[in-house]
């Protein structure tokens, strides 16, 4: 029996505004792909932001356990490249293969990113990626690979024009208001996941056409929630919530949905029981083939997040199951951290409408199955304080068990990282060293 290949198929900002999971955003390719694969319904990161994302996905880690606690290209980096999925696939004969964005290191002149990372091949980033990856499918490897195929899109800035898609029909996302800004905004970000799709759809024909399909494992992912306000770089689920869906060998098929509850922190150990290789000691996350093979309904009586830093520093942290949130920030500001969202026309609106001035919450409970938008915080009601205390223990026992720096005080950086100050506006300004805020 030849190996199992595994393509990596990853996306910017995506969350799961997209067609399979019920939006009016048409997706066809990745309809199809989760007609014949499963779609897991209740997959999240275990950190909103760009590079931590994909970096405990890749190492099975939260984000400060594998060091990426920051955005790359901000001077944050790893702290064992080792422990990216590649080496321990590589152990067993894969050819790793970059395509487009990786977003976890950058690189010199004599040793680029890829490099650095460990990968084999770079095919190039271009406007059209998926046409690199496509050429490299049809050519029939012989060795077994790991493909990963990352897309800028649907990172902003969105196109301006969208002809498929009219602004005065379309439904903003649920955080925000029905207004002529958002449903613009949204319109916009319509038109930047119908050409994710067409991308990604490119790369899934052209692995039908190289008779490499049955044989090959593809995780369909993005990192975090898309980039409006109480989205992207929050705890919510609006935050965290992606989408996942598996194709492929290992039971991954018959157009299946999975309610359980997965970070994507489970995929590292997941794929390593599918090709049969020992689960690394370093690795965190559960694998949920159990799940995938009808053994168990679910993995995961609990899941973690973190916000450490993206343009700024804004140390915060999360548990969640599969009814209660508890999410507690570590800053004590008393105004929003603006920087971290990105700039846009829905995040224009709340500006003229205050949001500057709102001080945000150091400690938040939800009831996400009465409250799924998390908009009414309970951690002050006394009925909910024997949850509350027990969601607390949960989180420190994990902080604990994960030796987080943030028990001990500021999360560290490295000397070379760069950030925005966080008591600005738009992380579009010039950024300073971390260092500048450290006390």
């Amino acid at each position: 029996m030849k190996p199992i290949n595994v393509l990596y198929l990853h996306s910017h900002d995506t969350g799961r505004y997209l067609q399979p999971y019920g939006h009016a955003v048409s997706t066809p390719n990745l309809q199809r792909l989760a007609e014949q694969g499963i779609l897991f319904r209740q997959a999240f990161c275990a950190n909103p932001t760009c590079s931590p994302s994909r970096a405990c996905l890749l190492t099975g880690q939260s984000a400060h356990s594998n060091g990426m606690v920051g955005l790359a290209h901000r001077g944050f980096r790893m702290a064992d490249m080792s422990r990216h999925i590649i080496h321990t696939l590589a152990s067993r004969g894969y050819t790793s293969v970059l395509a487009g964005v990786q977003h976890i290191a950058t690189g010199t002149k004599e040793k680029p990113a890829w490099q650095v990372i460990g990968y084999d091949r770079f095919l190039g980033e271009t406007e059209h990626t998926e046409e690199l990856a496509a050429e490299y499918l049809k050519s029939a490897p012989d060795a077994p690979f790991f493909l990963s195929v990352g897309f800028r899109r649907t990172h902003r800035e969105f196109p301006d024009e969208h002809p498929e898609d009219d602004a005065r029909y379309c439904l903003p996302p649920a955080p925000l208001p029905d207004t002529p800004e958002t449903r613009e905004d949204m319109a916009r970000f319509k038109a930047s996941v119908r050409g994710l799709d067409r991308q990604m759809g490119a790369v899934l024909e052209a692995l039908d056409a190289s008779g490499l399909a049955d044989r090959t494992l593809v995780i369909c992912t993005t990192d975090h929630g898309i980039a409006f306000p109480r989205m992207k770089c929050t705890l919510t689920d609006d935050g965290t919530g992606i989408m996942l869906i598996m194709r492929g060998p290992g039971g991954f098929e018959g157009g299946r949905v999975s309610d359980a509850l997965i970070s994507n922190i489970d995929v590292f150990p997941t794929l390593c029981e599918v090709l049969n290789i020992p689960i690394p000691a370093w690795v965190e996350g559960t694998s949920f083939l159990p799940v995938v093979r009808g053994e168990v309904d679910h993995v995961n009586d609990e899941i973690f997040g973190e916000v450490n830093y993206h343009a700024s520093y804004e140390p915060k942290r999360m548990v969640r199951t599969r009814r209660w949130k508890y999410i507690r920030r570590f800053d004590g500001r008393t105004r929003p951290v603006l920087t971290n969202c990105d700039d846009g026309l829905s995040k224009d609106l709340w500006m003229t409408h205050g949001w500057g001035d709102m001080p945000p919450e150091n400690e938040m409970l939800y009831d996400v199955i009465f409250d799924p938008h998390e908009t009414r915080n309970l951690s002050k009601h006394p009925q909910y304080e024997d949850i509350l205390g027990d969601m607390r223990q949960r989180l420190y026992l994990w902080m604990q068990r994960t030796a987080d720096p943030l028990l001990k005080g500021k999360v560290p950086h490295p000397p070379e990282a760069h950030v925005n100050d966080p008591d600005g506006i738009s992380p579009r300004v010039p950024t300073v060293p971390a260092n500048s805020f450290d006390e």
